[in-house]
């Protein structure tokens, strides 16, 4: 019987596939067979599964041996291999499959590459298994050079896989063997790759087309398939009854080595990167140094605490490492003015008062508390808020296309161009988007006080270290700057062809980086109105741009379809590193100040942790629950992490715990104990990650978490005096 074709979507599990006049199979039988075609070949599988449990490695290699050269043709006749492949035919089967994909289109090689690593070890096992161990370890030590970065834990453990015996004595072989490999492939790319297998039946395509029925599982999606509404409203409704939708990740379900897919240059080599902080400028340094000493000749430190300068030169101050700093001249900035200067005092200032957060202490963490800022009437309305770096003002972006700003200290926002008589308020509206605005971005600033005047301090006398421009991006595929002093669009700038979900200065100003559902990122100067970069390898919509703290690289992470984050080089305008191992759609990046470790997030409720000089995963974070992480920031010291997102929960994660730490859970929603005060996750008694109710635990990680009432969290991060401020709007 035929079956029914379902209904569109986004992603479906694949059995049907048809293309180019290709006949549809029923689904669960192996393409190019009948459906009738299988009852000897399932009477082989359920006989050596039965050997397989009851421990008769021989006589299973051996049935194996003698029945694994027996295929099925359409009319359900068995079909014998040709004598020539013998111990190497899983090799050359394999051989053919991997060329192919060297030399397919480009558009297709992202995806279908993905395919050859559970080709390889199945091959692998399946060649051991047969009893050919010589072919078999010959197989591995010739082809496993590619996959050597990504599934290094894996590759070591099958290394040891040498006899048939240990097929079954081995955890990965087993692993892999009994759990189908979840992959997403394009509906055109999936159809390419089975008509190639069905010209390639006498040369190993059958052999490859039964690993894939048997051995993996793929999900087609749509190529050109773009996210709808992005409205809150319309996510929430989403996920109300999936209190924990099963993952649809790569790989096998629980088991994510996960790590960078590391691009090495000609010689073989890792390309190194630049992680150090850039150079100040001698004039920059001079001048901050000048002025550092007139603040400790005017107000000296108290007796115990270093001065100004003490503290500049030990933060500029240059620690043997490994690490090479960017070239200046690489990454031209403009020259330095006043305002730095003054940013650069304050930022010294900051760095020597701020609360200092080293950890955790005995299992403890440390006390974090958070500044939360509450929009009300919204009415769903609200797709975006950001703070200034001076924490002086707050902003949002609306589904009606228009952006409002306000003051947080309640000063009037006044502009040069207000008419005579106009009072000003403490907010602005900002119209000229003919779209949702997704995202908004300050201008790097530094709140540097006035003198004293009549018993307090008045900001506004500061104006040359306030923010001066914001950035916007809207789903009308343009982004604006807008001026923060006369709170008008000065610059519209297009290049992107579909909508810019996301956009961020540069830490030091001049340049930002932009995301869009084109599935490019680009890098833009303030100055140009055309894009400098344009940054193209995602294969579905690029959903977040991050910093790193030098300036020299940017981050991307994308949804559906790619689910990886990507390094880019901003002086080659290359792509650096490429992250894989998220369950969903990449949210959220941040890069610790360190620079040495990038914090990704996704839809699903996990936090990835990578180190950028490895290239490796770290670690796993979970505890949020449905909806997504929306928002990381780190503390100065990069040790702590915080978090936000739809859970209507702000998260405190401590990114170094105690090796002997292990994941527990109170209460039905994996949240931490509460104490009076900050929740406090350690001295918890050991469990395993696992589920409650059909929601993810939290892991040990996870210092506090703090639950608004029904406030989705749209941004979480500390400052720089390593206070936590975090903005939602509140949804009845």
């Amino acid at each position: 019987m035929a079956v029914q074709p379902a209904p569109p979507s986004r992603t479906e599990s694949v059995g049907p596939a048809s293309a180019g006049g290709m006949g549809t199979p029923t689904a669960g039988t192996p393409v190019g067979q009948a459906p009738g075609a299988g009852s000897n070949q399932n009477l082989n599988q359920i006989v050596l599964e039965y050997l397989s449990k009851k421990g008769y490695s021989r006589t299973e290699a051996m049935l194996r041996r003698e029945s694994g050269s027996i295929a099925f043709d359409a009319t359900g006749q068995p079909v014998t291999f040709d004598d020539k492949f013998k111990g190497r035919r899983w090799h050359e089967a394999y051989s053919v499959v991997k060329t192919w994909v060297d030399s397919i289109l480009d558009i297709y090689k992202p995806e279908l590459s993905r395919i050859l690593w559970p080709l390889f070890v199945h091959c692998f096992i399946e060649t051991i298994a047969d009893c050919y161990p010589g072919e078999g370890r010959f197989f591995f030590t010739e082809c496993r050079k590619p996959f050597d970065d990504e599934h290094s834990d894996d590759l070591r453990a099958l290394s040891n896989v040498q006899e048939p015996e240990h097929v079954q004595q081995n955890d990965i072989a087993q692993l892999y063997r009994t759990n189908k490999y979840r992959l997403t492939l394009s509906k055109m790319g999936f159809a390419t790759l089975i008509e190639f297998l069905e010209t390639k039946e006498g040369e190993g395509g059958k052999s490859i087309n039964f690993l894939i029925n048997n051995h993996l599982d793929i999900r087609t999606v749509d190529r050109a398939a773009i996210g709808g509404v992005r409205g809150l409203q319309k996510l929430m409704e989403e996920k109300q009854g999936d209190e924990q939708a099963p993952a649809e990740d790569e790989g096998i379900h629980g088991h994510h080595p996960g790590s960078a897919n590391l691009n090495p240059d000609a010689t073989g080599a890792l390309h190194r990167l630049q992680l150090a902080p850039m150079p100040m400028e001698i004039d920059l340094m001079d001048d901050v140094k000048a002025e550092l000493n007139h603040e400790d000749s005017s107000n000296p430190p108290r007796p115990g605490r270093s001065t100004l300068v003490e503290q500049f030169e030990q933060r500029i101050k240059v620690e043997p490492s490994d690490d090479t700093a960017p070239s200046r001249d690489s990454i031209p900035f403009p020259p330095s003015t006043a305002r730095d200067v003054a940013m650069e005092v304050q930022k010294v200032k900051e760095n020597r008062d701020r609360f200092r957060i080293e950890g955790k202490t005995g299992g403890v963490g440390p006390g974090v508390s958070v500044t939360m800022i509450t929009f009300h009437n919204t009415f769903d309305s609200v797709n975006c808020v950001e703070f200034s770096n001076d924490n002086i003002l707050a902003a949002v972006g609306t589904a009606e296309s228009y952006i409002r700003v306000w003051s947080l200290d309640n000063h009037a926002l006044a502009s040069p161009q207000d008419p005579p008589g106009f009072q000003p308020s403490s907010s602005r509206r900002l119209v000229g988007h003919s779209g949702p605005v997704y995202a908004l971005s300050f201008s790097p600033s530094a709140a540097v006080p006035a003198p004293p005047t009549n018993g307090h301090t008045d900001h506004q006398s500061s104006s040359d270290s306030h923010p001066r421009y914001m950035l916007s991006c809207s789903a009308d595929t343009t982004i604006r700057l807008w001026s923060l002093d006369t709170w008008t669009n000065l610059v519209v700038y297009r290049s992107h062809n579909s909508p810019v979900w996301d956009v961020r200065f540069c830490p030091h100003g001049h340049y930002f980086a932009s995301s869009s559902a084109d599935r490019t990122a680009r890098l833009w100067s303030t100055p140009q109105i055309a894009p400098l970069r344009i940054f193209a390898g995602h294969d579905s919509d690029v959903e977040t741009v991050a910093w790193h703290p030098n300036g020299a690289y940017i981050f991307t992470g994308a949804g559906v379809g790619d689910k990886t984050v990507r390094m880019w080089s901003i002086a080659q305008g290359t792509q650096a590193r490429i992250f894989t191992g998220h369950a969903g759609n990449v949210t959220a990046i941040a890069c610790a100040p360190n620079g040495h470790v990038v914090a990704s997030a996704d839809d699903k409720g996990v936090i990835i942790l990578w180190d950028l000089r490895t290239g490796r995963l770290v670690k796993r974070m979970r505890g949020h629950g449905p909806g997504g992480i929306w928002s990381l920031g780190w503390s100065v010291e990069s040790t702590v992490l915080v978090s936000g997102g739809a859970d209507c929960s702000v998260r405190v994660w401590d990114v170094q715990p105690s090796k002997d730490t292990q994941a527990k859970v109170n209460g039905e929603n994996g949240a931490a104990a509460k104490v009076d005060g900050p929740a406090v996750n350690g001295g918890a008694a050991a469990s395993k990650v696992g589920k409650v109710k059909g929601r993810e635990q939290s892991t040990a990680d996870m210092i506090s978490d703090f639950k608004t009432k029904k406030s989705p969290v749209y941004t979480a991060r500390f400052t720089n005096m390593n206070l936590v401020v975090a903005g939602g709007a509140y949804l009845p």
